[in-house]
């Protein structure tokens, strides 16, 4: 084993784009039969999902006690505020300059191993790679227009209402409407209307133009409520000689939403991390540790960590994570690729640089 400068690569390697974030990297005699890739380390991706909600008073709304005889659900005021909705939490692989390694090859012989953008080993030997699990991530939503922006609110706008200098006047005019729409909607679904609807389509299309003017009557009154969502995504690098075990990812601000973690004009959200497990190079049935290979093929034994986010003193989510950082190197034999008979694959997790599966090569792992 020994690291490389990354300066090196453009001499040594000899490379097919089989993708366009992959490479099939072949070990030739242009690179005297040997393959360099970099190791990764593991981020955390944290994606934030906030609600904002902002409330407006309706123009009657001095006048809601008078016609709806409570004053629990009015606006009175203009409002805005925010809530955290979702923390995600998600991992992947982002390759270390000073993990650089080459694996070196028999002579004459046709290894060949797939990387990504970042030169991190997927597969050796083979065109097939690990499956990695995807996670669905939050959308942001815009608001949606209330009911005083809608076509309901400007048809129960009456001459007279527009008309009338007194606010008192036009609040009486607003719930005489809104009462009569409500007695017309009850006398249509008895069926004690003068006039019925012909079909039930139409019915459906009556009532749903008397339930508009009715939330656009309630909201001159009530006030009126829109939701939106902000999403925003921030990563995290664990560092295994870092002793600190909670750090600000970001903030909530009742203002500004999802703000950066040195924004003070909003509160903490928290990551705390505990390390579960560390990787440990492995033993010969003596108890003695394996030296690593010479031109060995290097991959990771990763560490397990475990993450918790909180806000406001509640843990919004938690998730464990193999973590390439808190591991080891170890290396795979390079004759075992090599061997005539029966040449070895590899597969590895590009998340952690771990080795994912080690098998025979044969025609199905190519395809």
């Amino acid at each position: 084993m020994r690291n490389l400068l990354i300066s090196l690569v453009a001499v040594l390697l000899g490379f097919n784009a089989t993708a366009q974030t992959t490479q099939k990297l072949s070990a030739t005699k242009l690179s005297e039969f040997g393959i360099i890739y970099r190791l990764p380390s593991t981020v955390i991706d944290i994606t934030i999902e906030a609600e904002r909600t902002v409330r407006h008073p309706g123009e009657f709304h001095r006048y809601a006690v008078k016609y709806f005889g409570t004053t629990e659900r009015v606006v009175t005021a203009d409002e805005e505020s925010w809530t955290l909705k979702s923390v995600t939490l998600s991992a992947h692989g982002e390759a270390v300059d000073t993990l650089s390694y080459l694996a070196q090859f028999k002579a004459g012989t046709a290894a060949t191993m797939i990387v990504n953008e970042q030169m991190i080993p997927l597969a050796l030997n083979t065109d097939k790679t690990l499956t990695l699990p995807t996670t669905d991530l939050p959308v942001a939503r815009t608001a949606q227009p209330t009911p005083l922006q809608s076509e309901a609110a400007r048809e129960v706008m009456s001459e007279e209402m527009m008309q009338s200098q007194s606010l008192a006047k036009r609040a009486e005019i607003a719930a005489n409407m809104l009462f009569s729409l409500r007695q017309s909607r009850t006398e249509i679904i008895s069926g004690q209307a003068e006039t019925m609807p012909p079909d039930g389509q139409a019915l459906r299309l009556v009532l749903d133009r008397i339930d508009a003017q009715e939330r656009a009557l309630t909201a001159m009154f009530l006030g009126t409520e829109q939701t939106s969502t902000q999403v925003r995504s921030f990563t995290f690098t664990p560092d295994p000689n870092d002793d600190t075990t909670e750090f600000v990812i970001a903030r909530l601000s009742q203002t500004d939403g999802i703000v950066d973690s040195d924004n003070l004009a909003g509160d903490p959200i928290a990551l705390s991390l505990e390390v579960v497990s560390k990787g440990e190079l492995p033993k010969n049935e003596k108890g003695e540790v394996k030296r690593f290979p010479k031109g060995g093929v290097a991959y990771r034994i990763p560490g397990k960590i475990s993450c918790d986010v909180s806000f406001d003193g509640k843990r919004i989510a938690s998730q464990s994570f193999e973590a390439a950082q808190y591991g080891v190197v170890f290396g795979i034999d390079p004759a075992l690729f090599t061997d005539k008979k029966t040449p070895a694959f590899a597969i590895f997790n590009p998340i952690t640089g771990s080795l994912a599966e080690l098998g025979q090569a044969s025609p199905a792992n190519n395809q």
